[in-house]
C-alpha cells in the first residue's frame, strides 16, 4: 500500500497494526451484479487519484472509502449483501476520469460512484453521470452551485468554508483582503465569493490573482502582497506546485494572516512543510485530523481506525472524512428504500439522512440537505502556530445556503442539472 512518500511515523508517535480482514472488492475485475435480497452483493465505484498531481489529496480520500466498505461489511454488509468495488486509479487525469466513469456504469453497472478531486474532474464527467442518470458522490470541498438530480455533493461548500474563516479574520486583523487563487473554475468562483463575503462583512478585496496549476514560482505574487499591504490574504490554491507558495513565504518574510479553504486540511502542509511555512495560516474546514471531537480523537475513534487500517498513510484528511460518512449515508438511504434501485435511494437520500460524522461534536449529526443534494456541515477556525501545532480556534454549524436560499434549487420538486455561479446573483462577484 502507498504511503504517498512521507510516513506518518515522522510526525506523530505511536502506530497501528493492520486491520485483521482483509476489505471485500476488487480493481477493475469483473461485476457480480446487484442483488435487493440477502446474500448478494451492491458494487460502487471509487475513483479517486492514486497517483499524479492529485494523489497527495485523492489518495485518502481512496483509503477512507475503503475503511466504510470494509467496517459496513464485517457488520453485515448492507442489508445482508456484501460491497463489492471497483478502484481502478484514475491517475489525475480527466480524460481518464471519462473513460473510467463509463466503464463504472456501462461494464460494472455500479449502484453507486464517488470520484474526483478537482471541479475540473466533476464537470468533466458529469455529462455522462447525467446522460446515465449514474447516483454519483462528489465529496472534494467545492467553489459550490451545482444544482443536479443525479449529484450529491457532500463537501462544504466555498459559502461554508469561507464564511467559517473570512468574518473571524476581519473581526481580528482588518477589512482589506488580498486574494491568490488557482487559475481555473474552483478558484475563479471561490475569489467570486471572497467578494462576495468580504461586501457582507464591511471589508472589501484590494487585489486578487489567479495562478495557473503548473505555477511554482511565487516571487512575483509574493512581491504584489507585500506592495499591496493588506490586513490578510485569503489563499485557494491547490495541488503541489501551489504548496510552494507557503515556503516561499516564509523564506521572503511574509508574515501576513492567511486564510484558506485549502491549505492544511487537504494536503497537511503543516506536517509536511518545516516551519514557519504554515505559521499564521488559519483554514475554514468541516475535518482535520486534528479537530478535537470525541469521535474523531478517543481510542477507537476515526483516527485510530483508519490508521490501524492504514498504519503507513501520511494523514487523514478532510476529503477522506466526506468520502467515509458518504458511504454510511449511501447505506442509511439504501436501508431506508428497501432497495439498491437508483431512483429509489435518491428519494430516500432527499429524505434528510443524518449522520454522526467525525466532524460533529458527540450529541451532534450532520444532515444531508435533499432539496440540494448538499450537506449541511460543522465547520471549523483551525490555526497553525509557528511550530505547525494546530488549534480549534472556533466551531458552529453552516448550512448550505447560496442554492437554498439565494437560487432557490430544490431537487424534491424539479430535476436540474445546472451549476448557478455568484455572478449570477451578487453584483460584487460580477
Amino acid at each position: 500500500m502507498s504511503d504517498d512518500g512521507v510516513s506518518r511515523r515522522r510526525f506523530l508517535a505511536g502506530g497501528a497494526g493492520l486491520a485483521g480482514a482483509a476489505v471485500a472488492g476488487c480493481s477493475g475485475g469483473s461485476s457480480a451484479g446487484t442483488s435487493t435480497g440477502a446474500g448478494g452483493t451492491v458494487t460502487l465505484g471509487v475513483l479517486e487519484d492514486q497517483s499524479g498531481n492529485f494523489a497527495l489529496v485523492g489518495s485518502p480520500k481512496h483509503k477512507a472509502s475503503l475503511l466504510a466498505i470494509e467496517e459496513i461489511n464485517n457488520d453485515g454488509g448492507i442489508m445482508g449483501n456484501e460491497i463489492e468495488y471497483h478502484d481502478p486509479d484514475p491517475q489525475s487525469d480527466n480524460q481518464r476520469y471519462q473513460e473510467l466513469t463509463r466503464r463504472m456504469i456501462q461494464q460494472h453497472d455500479v449502484d453507486a460512484l464517488w470520484a474526483g478531486y478537482s471541479s475540473a474532474t466533476r464537470e468533466a464527467i458529469r455529462p455522462i453521470i447525467d446522460q446515465n442518470d449514474q447516483l454519483y458522490f462528489y465529496t472534494t470541498q467545492y467553489e459550490g452551485g451545482v444544482c443536479d438530480k443525479n449529484v450529491f455533493a457532500v463537501g462544504p461548500t466555498a459559502r461554508q468554508q469561507l464564511g467559517a474563516v473570512l468574518p473571524y479574520l476581519v473581526e481580528e486583523y482588518g477589512p482589506k483582503i488580498y486574494t491568490i487563487a488557482a487559475d481555473y473554475n474552483f478558484g475563479q468562483l471561490s475569489a467570486d465569493w471572497v467578494k462576495v463575503l468580504a461586501d457582507e462583512n464591511d471589508a472589501e478585496v484590494v487585489d486578487e490573482e489567479f495562478i495557473p496549476l503548473s505555477n511554482s514560482q511565487f516571487g512575483s505574487t509574493i512581491n504584489n502582497i507585500q506592495d499591496a499591504d493588506p490586513d490578510f490574504v485569503m489563499s485557494m490554491l491547490v495541488g503541489a506546485n501551489h504548496t510552494s507558495f507557503y515556503e516561499q513565504k516564509a523564506s521572503a518574510g511574509l508574515e501576513i494572516p492567511i486564510g484558506t479553504s485549502t491549505a492544511m486540511a487537504q494536503g497537511y502542509e503543516h506536517l509536511r512543510l518545516d516551519p514557519p511555512a504554515m505559521a499564521n495560516i488559519y483554514a475554514g474546514v468541516n475535518y482535520m485530523e486534528e479537530i478535537p471531537t470525541e469521535r474523531n480523537t478517543r481510542d477507537g475513534g476515526f483516527v485510530d481506525r483508519y490508521y490501524e487500517m492504514w498504519p503507513d498513510a501520511p494523514y487523514l484528511n478532510e476529503e477522506a472524512e466526506n468520502n467515509y460518512f458518504s458511504v454510511y449515508m449511501y447505506k442509511k438511504a439504501v436501508e431506508q428504500a428497501g432497495t439498491f434501485e437508483q431512483p429509489e435511494v435518491k428519494e430516500a437520500l432527499e429524505s434528510g439522512i443524518t449522520y454522526e460524522a467525525p466532524e460533529a461534536p458527540e450529541g451532534e449529526s450532520i444532515a444531508l440537505d435533499g432539496a440540494t443534494h448538499h450537506v449541511d456541515h460543522h465547520m471549523w477556525v483551525m490555526r497553525a502556530d509557528d511550530q505547525h501545532n494546530v488549534e480549534a480556534l472556533d466551531d458552529g454549524v453552516i448550512e448550505e445556503q447560496f442554492l437554498s436560499n439565494t437560487v432557490g434549487c430544490d431537487l424534491t420538486e424539479e430535476d436540474e442539472e445546472t451549476q448557478y455561479t455568484p455572478q449570477d446573483y451578487f453584483e460584487e462577484a460580477g
